[in-house]
């Protein structure tokens, strides 16, 4: 069955990529908390969530069937009344040239217009070559332009990788989490998700087959609703 790489506060850290290895089945569902009412924002304060945020999500794959697009429509399906995912297309951007920075392209100004709208960012992407998808890359580079403008800063974010193969997607997850740091995106740190088997996880209707995967995806998306709201740009 799917392999799900997570570490957390209630397991020691890992001294090799093998003991990061968690199966999913293995998981207590009472683990898995519902994302509250309320929450303690940086400043200690206690505060109370009463809006919906919109994230903007970016998908890795272009392919028909692809499983990261599946994974994206599973976490949307799950995510608390706090947040609305909505995808944002990346496929049809054209590569970004610099010399096109005073005079924009359409589709440029409209992603960037979509992105900048958002109050978050979650990405979801399988790795090529140990590494993030070249369309990604694109994307990120296209939002991180013109210097001094960029749609990222600041919006709170997460990483979701997806692969067939056994380590999750684990080099493009980190991969694009040095990209995110450069431009000041706080990711959430935990819980980390790097899901291997992919080609077992969803059913012909692209639902996630699994109760044990779908509750980590709930746990999963539910720290991510608690970091939005403690990392919000003021």
């Amino acid at each position: 069955g799917p392999i799900l790489f997570r570490t957390g506060p209630k397991q020691p850290r890992p001294t090799s990529i093998g003991q990061y290895v968690c199966a999913c089945h293995n998981q207590d569902p009472g683990d898995v908390e519902r994302f509250p009412s309320s929450f303690t924002s940086q400043d200690g304060a206690s505060k109370t969530v009463s809006q919906t945020r919109n994230v903007a999500v970016l998908v890795g794959s272009l392919r028909k069937d692809s499983f990261n697009r599946k994974m994206a429509h599973a976490l949307a399906s799950l995510a608390p009344a706090s947040l609305k995912l909505e995808i944002v297309e990346i496929g049809d951007l054209p590569h970004y040239n610099q010399d096109l920075d005073q005079a924009p392209l359409a589709s440029w100004v409209a992603f960037r217009g979509r992105v900048n709208a958002a109050s978050a960012v979650l990405f979801v992407t399988p790795e090529y070559n140990r590494s993030v998808p070249g369309v990604l890359k694109n994307a990120i580079d296209i939002g991180s332009r013109p210097y001094g403008h960029s749609v990222w800063s600041g919006k709170p974010g997460a990483v979701i990788s997806v692969s067939p193969g056994a380590i999750g997607g684990f080099g493009a997850n980190h991969h694009l989490r040095q990209s995110l740091v450069f431009l000041n995106v706080p990711t959430m740190p935990q819980p980390e998700a790097y899901i291997g088997g992919a080609s077992d996880l969803f059913d012909g209707d692209g639902k996630v087959k699994s109760d044990a995967t779908r509750d980590f995806l709930q746990k999963f998306i539910d720290a991510y609703a608690a970091w939005v709201e403690a990392n919000l740009k003021k």
